[in-house]
């Protein structure tokens, strides 16, 4: 069975983000990109499913700039046996990621998809879903496990009650929560033999698909500084502030 998994490249968790001076997003220059956390815990279960002998092979896409080239490399490393790289300058959103994805399922024919839950820079938390609805496949979100057997995905979901377990009859999409396993560091050896490994290079036109963004962003802003708490007497001061001041007695 051959897995496709989605990886994109985002500014690094251990980045602190800062608003560019005109307020039309946040400050991408001389910042320091790695792959989304969420894609990585994807590849790692598609790697785990290459090793127990149920996928055959496993192919990472990526849409963005030349530089997303260095996030397949990352996912080439870890175990993945090819990249595709959707190459475009443009604002991408989560709309047209799934239509340049449907396009590489219909061509590949992947018998599992996998995606991280959502992308640390936009949180939207939409491309997989969007992409289970254009294919007309069933989906697994926010999955913490996920066992194939007999042409049956079985996903544990994490959800606000709890978990939830359903059973997705194969081609499906699997969104990767943060329990679901804890990726491995490529080894030295890996990332080398990662070199050598093919990847493909497309543009959005050759696949059919406009990637003009839907949504406009008007102005990016900072969140208002937290304020600094106080100290009271009594307990009785403290009642007071809760009704009049803070409103929530």
């Amino acid at each position: 069975m051959k897995v496709l998994v989605a990886v994109k490249r985002v500014v690094d968790y251990n980045v602190k983000v800062r608003v560019k001076a005109d307020k039309s997003g946040v400050e991408t220059a001389n910042v320091k990109f790695s792959m989304n956390p969420f894609d990585e815990i994807a590849v790692e279960e598609a790697v785990r499913l290459k090793e127990a002998g149920i996928a055959s092979e496993i192919v990472a896409v990526s849409v963005g700039p030349q530089a997303a080239t260095e996030t397949l490399r990352t996912a080439l490393a870890m175990g993945a046996d090819r990249g595709i790289l959707v190459q475009t300058d443009a604002e991408v959103q989560p709309l047209a990621v799934a239509k340049l994805l449907k396009v590489l399922a219909e061509r590949d024919q992947p018998g599992l998809i996998l995606l991280g839950k959502q992308a640390i820079d936009d949180d939207s938390n939409q491309t997989g879903q969007m992409l289970a609805a254009l294919l007309g496949w069933p989906q697994g979100t926010f999955a913490s496990k996920v066992s194939l057997a007999d042409g049956t995905a079985t996903v544990t979901r994490e959800v606000d009650g709890g978990l939830e377990t359903v059973a997705l009859d194969l081609p499906a999409v699997v969104t990767a929560d943060l329990r679901l396993n804890e990726p491995r560091y490529a080894s030295l050896p890996n990332i080398m033999k990662a070199k050598k490994k093919p990847i493909e290079t497309l543009t959005p036109e050759q696949l059919g698909i406009d990637v003009a963004p839907r949504l406009i962003t008007l102005s990016v802003e900072e969140p208002a500084k937290r304020q600094a708490g106080i100290k009271v007497p009594d307990v009785a001061t403290l009642v007071e502030k809760l009704t009049s001041e803070a409103k929530v007695i």
